[in-house]
């Protein structure tokens, strides 16, 4: 993995030392004060509108701000609107009910005069794009009494039911329009965008054209949403569920802690799992060696076991990676019990990169393990490399049965059909070889309706230098490597071969594309129906998030970009428009809904990653549908609630400002006096400009801090220094004063937080 290059920051300065500095002190001094005072208007301005303000772009959206869907049964009373929409059959029949009480208070010639006008205007709360009629694309203003009406369909409605407006609405204001004048009343109930006026919206092509779909751009990228969940990790390399339907979710950080995540959205304050010191990791950029790998017993809820996978050097130094069985603390169901960990396999890494990662239960009820080739570059071990020896546990798919032991102590046992369990020349626990790294692997649920593919299992395996390929597992499988890299030869001996007879890569792509795959997981939750069978992936590189497709008449997949960030497809609350660049991981909850994890910054010490859940924000299923019943659980440690990042900024934003009027107040004598010429010539006497780069400096890196976590001291130091040479006695006197500050931003932090 490559360091990522991040742009040095450029900052001016005009002052002109030609100039004698005292020269204008007043007026410089008086502009700098008014320049200064509307920077801090301006910036709490900013993050005042970036906090509430919310001018949205039209996209199909209800008055509850969610997407809308298919109702599960027939709409007697609102039929428009009964294949898609925002109205099931019991907000159908309180609308119907609604209108026959209207009915009742008009006369027959007024019914049939208006009976049409009144109905068309209480079942837009049913339209796909109710949000924008009501205009309720901002949760934070009142919604109108009565939809968008196109002036024409208003002036008719004016014309004929004028009387029934008391009965549609109590807005004093609309009634008193709708006595006195037409065009004024017609104006009111009409809205800014003209495209979603009623009955203009049920016209319009663009607007009603594969509505209910996943939307996609003119490139054929598919628009999703995410939602942020988590934030704060430390490379969270995975997100697994124990299935006892506590519906909590274990999120692993590659240092070796696993925190619980309850389903409400907070933390528990004590790890679930802490095994930081057996753990072997480093700070670079990119290191693969952590925690990798952690599965729970498919009989968890009875047994309460769980299964880990992790890098470790033992007591002569030899790296290697261990596969370990725990149990759950029985005093505490959110605990994990160290003292019961068991060896179940350790194997040597003879290099640092290439350790594979991924454990899981196949439907089978085995546990499957995946390791790398050992690492360097072009599988180098050997004639033919580790990946294709069979005799070696690198670079392959392993398959072992936890549930007893085998002979000779072996603490697992073989199941009876491993292909090779009776080749002599080869290890019995190889399910599948010839596998380079395969990053990221899950089990297919299935369709829910027809139970198509359940049980597959998907695999991304990284590749040399040229290709990334997605794989689907299957038993005694040869994936090629180090003869082949995706679809195209890589040690021409070898790959010419005839006996090899590989299983190719169900997709496989270049570097154009990407250069680190990762792995994800096929779709089968219940909120988002339209991403169905697609297979999500992504890559760690460039961030670039996928998904295959399948045709089953020709057993292809048809790969598709996802874009995520448009305004106008992600305009609802809670939702963000971008995540952090380098992704590495996928993850499904216990009701189906897929995860990704990513990071800003690579490092498994850099608390830059993030979890985000997958949003189709074209449509959703029924409300209620989805809703589960989590099995409660009871907590010892305390909760801590999450705080979107968004929300963070903003929070710390304030206390940015606050911190640079403070420190500009404050630091304006000692950066003064304490600073001096570059020839050291002569003192500069009040220039406002080394005070404001300090300040910025500290104010900026404070932020920094809180949301990233990082030693700001020394680079506050270090880039005041560069713009003006500080004296020592200045020096020290910035040092003492960074060194209490960083005491006070800890309890700043946590108070934020």
């Amino acid at each position: 993995m490559n360091k990522p290059n991040f742009p040095d920051g450029h900052v001016s300065d005009s002052h002109d030392p030609r100039k004698p500095p005292g020269e204008k002190t007043s007026l410089s001094l008086h502009s700098s004060r008014i320049s200064l005072r509307a920077s801090y208007f301006l910036i709490c301005i900013s993050i005042l509108l970036l906090h509430h303000a919310a001018v949205l772009l039209g996209h199909p959206q209800c008055l509850d701000y969610g997407p809308p869907f298919q109702p599960p049964f027939h709409l007697e009373f609102c039929s428009a609107y009964e294949t898609f929409g925002c109205c099931e059959q019991e907000k159908d029949n309180h609308i119907a009910a609604k209108y026959w009480d209207i009915m009742d208070y008009i006369d027959p010639q007024a019914q049939k005069l208006c009976g049409r006008f009144i109905k068309d205007i209480l079942c837009q709360e049913c339209s796909p794009y109710a949000a924008h009629l009501y205009d309720a694309e901002n949760p934070q203003t009142p919604l109108r009494n009565l939809p968008g009406l196109c002036f024409d369909y208003c002036s008719e409605f004016h014309l004929y039911c004028h009387s029934a407006i008391t009965l549609l609405t109590d807005d004093r204001h609309i009634q008193e329009w709708c006595e006195k004048n037409r065009t004024q009343f017609c104006n009111i109930l009409n809205i800014q965008d003209k495209d979603y006026c009623f009955p203009d919206v049920v016209k319009n092509t663009d607007l009603n054209n594969n509505l209910g779909v996943v939307v996609a751009d003119k490139k054929g990228c598919l628009q999703l949403c995410l939602r942020e969940v988590a934030n704060g990790l430390r490379n969270p390399v995975l997100m697994v569920h124990a299935n006892d339907n506590t519906h909590r979710m274990f999120v692993a950080e590659q240092v070796g802690l696993v925190w619980v995540y309850l389903p409400d959205g907070s933390r528990l304050e004590e790890p679930f799992l802490d095994i930081k010191q057996l753990v072997l990791t480093t700070p670079w950029v990119g290191d693969e060696r952590g925690f990798l790998g952690m599965a729970f017993h498919p009989q968890y809820k009875e047994n309460g076991k769980f299964y880990i996978y992790y890098s470790y050097q033992d007591k002569k130094k030899v790296e290697k990676i261990r596969i370990s069985e725990l149990m759950v603390s029985t005093a505490d169901v959110n605990k994990a019990d160290i003292t019961t960990e068991r060896n179940l396999l350790e194997i040597e890494q003879p290099a640092a990169n290439h350790n594979g990662g991924e454990i899981l239960f196949g439907l089978d009820g085995y546990l499957y393990l995946f390791t790398g080739d050992g690492g360097k570059a072009g599988d180098p071990f050997g004639k033919f490399g580790n990946a294709q020896n069979k005799s070696s546990l690198l670079g392959k798919v392993l398959r072992i049965d936890v549930d007893g032991k085998g002979p000779q102590g072996r603490p697992y046992r073989i199941p009876h059909d491993n292909p090779f369990s009776l080749d002599p020349k080869a290890r019995p626990e190889v399910y599948a070889y010839g596998v380079r790294n395969m990053w990221r692997c899950s089990v297919d649920r299935g369709d829910p309706l027809s139970h198509r593919g359940k049980g597959r299992i998907f695999c991304g395996d990284v590749g040399q230098n040229r290709f990334e390929e997605v794989d689907i597992i299957i038993k005694g499988g040869n994936y090629g490597w180090r003869a082949k890299e995706g679809f195209e030869c890589y040690d021409t001996k070898l790959c010419q071969n005839s006996s090899l007879e590989d299983v190719l890569p169900i997709f496989a792509y270049g570097r154009s594309v990407g250069k680190s795959v990762t792995g994800g997981y096929v779709y089968r939750g219940c909120e988002s129906p339209n991403l169905n069978g697609l297979y999500i992936f992504g890559d760690f590189m460039n961030g670039q998030l996928m998904a295959l497709q399948e045709d089953e008449r020709t057993n292809t997949w048809k790969k598709q970009d996802i874009c995520i960030g448009s305004i106008k497809a992600c305009a609802f609350p809670g939702l963000v428009s971008s995540y952090s660049k380098f992704i590495i991981s996928f993850a499904e909850d216990e009701a189906g809904e897929l995860y990704f994890m990513a990071t800003s910054y690579p490092s498994a010490y850099a608390p830059n990653g993030s979890i985000y859940k997958f949003v189709d924000p074209a449509r959703r299923a029924p409300p209620g549908k989805c809703k589960q019943k989590p099995v409660p659980v009871k907590t010892k440690s305390k909760r801590i609630p999450f705080v979107p990042t968004a929300s963070k900024s903003i929070r710390f934003g304030f206390a940015a400002v606050c911190l640079f009027s403070l420190c500009n107040k404050i630091a304006q004598p000692f950066v003064w006096n304490g600073i001096r010429s570059p020839d050291q010539t002569r003192s500069w006497t009040r220039p406002p400009r080394p005070t404001l780069v300090f300040c910025v400096t500290l104010s900026l890196g404070f932020v920094h801090y809180l949301v990233v976590g990082f030693d700001f001291d020394t680079t506050v130091l270090r880039v005041t220094n560069t713009f003006y040479p500080i004296s020592s006695h200045l020096k020290k006197y910035i040092v003492i004063t960074l060194s209490i500050v960083v005491l006070h931003f800890n309890v700043l932090k946590s108070y934020l937080n």
